[in-house]
């Protein structure tokens, strides 16, 4: 397995100072080891859609920003690694709280990174309330 190259403290620094709403929404790296990463987005209103459960957009950034955390922690800086493709399933309602998504690396290559991440809430931990599968373009010379 590839070493890691940054650990969950440089990991949260990189996403908070490239990207204004990760700063504002208080993304939390929890954890990250060889071809694993865990995050939090703490509980806000603006999360909530109709049928008091958390939206699918806010589940898919969740998802997003897990992989980005594994992408980062094991190539370092490389903040132009590139969501190439997702695919997310809403497996059941996400309760009211804290969202939190667990990537898993399934290839690292020269091009392209495949991951998956399951998703959960404070509100039920251990129960999966959606699956993703995705890839991250790589930027050349790494």
């Amino acid at each position: 397995m590839v070493e890691l190259k940054l650990d969950a403290a440089g990991v949260q620094a990189l996403i908070r100072a490239g990207l204004s709403a990760a700063a504002k929404g208080g993304v939390v790296v929890e954890e990250v080891r060889a071809g694993y990463a865990r995050v939090r987005i703490p509980f806000r209103d603006s999360m909530v859609r109709p049928g008091n459960v958390i939206s699918g957009p806010t589940l898919f950034t969740v998802a997003d920003t897990a992989m980005y955390a594994l992408v980062l922690a094991h190539l370092g800086p490389a903040l132009m690694a590139v969501t190439a493709d997702m695919n997310i399933h809403f497996l059941s309602r996400a309760a009211l709280g804290d969202v939190i998504g667990e990537a898993r690396l399934l290839k690292l290559g020269r091009r392209l990174a495949v991951m998956e991440a399951t998703l959960s809430t404070s509100a039920a931990p251990g129960a999966i309330v959606a699956h993703a599968t995705g890839s991250y373009a790589l930027p050349a010379g790494l």
